[in-house]
């Protein structure tokens, strides 16, 4: 999976220097806001990259995530997250309503609260062992959020490789894994049903648990429901929220006086963390929606039948929204909070993980400059190897010095 910093999965809109956005998207705003482009698959479709119509499209009830009908592009080839009926990134209302009223009152601040004080310790036990050089990937942003959800699941560490390797395959655009996405896909299902029988065997009272007891009026989540929130929870609750530790400390290492801001003022904790979240995005580029009904957007009219990528980075970046979008400004969101991010999305498919992905991110981010005020680069940031065929994109080494 390694490549060079050059070779991107997306040529229509590729990365600026040290992984930065594309230096394109200043046009794409101004003159092409819905311009076709090429997904890793092959398939063309188009992608939208403004503020208020990316907003749209995560919010219109012209547009579904049901993308299973033969023919419909696809984001890669093969086996992919799309295909899934019981995921609920793929159902729409008035479905998606009810499976997300049965899993709300799981992951509300006050529960995700509960583990804060795990996350830090969990954070400064990785710093402690890491030492004074250390590499950012492997032995602090990888293992926090994979910790973190392993003990909130009830899953054992021990399987952690197993399932890094799942998800790496899970998440390669690669038509090499195309085959082996599939077989990973029922492997990893088969342990998220030995897991929840586990548990219903022997209950406790860990994030699982409330997830097989959760109910709304009566009304559970189904067995292939729950077996696919399992799923989700592992998949994007460890890969997702380390590729922003990732992206954020690289941001971070290449803005050194943003970084000593940090240090010095810990306050800007909080606005620091929304204003990664707001830069870096979540890695990827966002779900494919298919405009039922013809959608008027700023850029013009889509038609019924098309599939378009509302690209939440793209919209982080929006002139028309953001000031000096291209600066990294830590202080962005301290004083006069701008418009919201779209790095968690927007509207019925906002991520129902962002409160504990925000937690991780706040104490990653805490224990660092508390602990490493002195933090730096142990190699040039411009020959860093980044992740890319697959759908999230970072760094695959950081090297760092306390």
């Amino acid at each position: 999976m390694e490549q060079s910093s050059t070779t991107w999965p997306w040529p229509d809109l590729p990365p600026g220097p040290l992984g930065s956005p594309s230096p394109d998207l200043p046009r794409r705003h101004a003159e092409a806001p819905l311009e076709p482009t090429t997904m890793p698959s092959g398939d063309k479709i188009v992608m939208a990259v403004r503020y208020e119509d990316v907003r749209t499209l995560m919010t219109s009830p012209k547009c579904s995530r049901n993308l299973r009908a033969p023919g419909l592009p696809r984001m890669v080839s093969g086996t992919s997250v799309d295909d899934d009926p019981a995921a609920l990134i793929n159902q729409d209302p008035p479905e998606h309503t009810r499976y997300r009223r049965i899993m709300q009152g799981t992951f509300t601040p006050r529960h995700i609260e509960r583990w804060r004080p795990r996350a830090a310790a969990i954070a400064n036990e990785l710093l402690d062992r890491a030492g004074t050089d250390f590499d950012v990937v492997a032995d602090f942003a990888l293992p926090l959020p994979a910790r973190v959800i392993c003990e909130m699941l009830g899953v054992p560490m021990d399987r952690f490789e197993q399932f890094r390797g799942w998800t790496e395959t899970f998440l390669s655009t690669s038509d090499a894994d195309a085959e082996a996405r599939g077989a990973e896909f029922a492997a990893f299902l088969d342990y998220a049903r030995e897991l929840i029988a586990a548990h219903r065997a022997g209950p406790g009272d860990d994030l699982l648990d409330l997830l097989i007891e959760a109910r709304d009026e009566g009304d559970r989540l189904s067995e292939d429901e729950l077996t696919n929130m399992v799923f989700t929870l592992i998949l994007a609750g460890h890969e997702t929220t380390a590729s922003i530790i990732i992206r954020g400390v690289f941001r971070l290492l290449s803005h050194p006086e943003q970084l000593g801001q940090l240090v010095a003022y810990p306050e800007l904790l909080e606005p620091a963390v929304e204003e990664i979240l707001r830069y870096e995005g979540s890695g990827g580029n966002g779900l494919l929606r298919l405009v039922t009904r013809d959608l008027e957007l700023s850029g013009g009219v889509v038609p019924g039948g098309s599939v378009v990528l509302p690209n939440p980075s793209a919209a982080n970046h929006d002139p028309a929204v953001y000031a000096d979008p291209g600066r990294f400004d830590l202080r962005r969101f301290a004083t006069s909070p701008p418009h919201p991010h779209l790095s968690f999305g927007h509207g019925t498919h906002y991520c129902l993980g962002a409160n504990l992905a925000r937690m991780e991110l706040q104490e990653a981010f805490r224990a660092l400059s508390r602990r490493l005020p002195g933090l730096r680069a142990t190699e040039d940031l411009a020959s860093v190897r980044w992740s890319s065929d697959g759908l999230i994109y970072r760094p695959l080494r950081l090297g760092v010095s306390a």
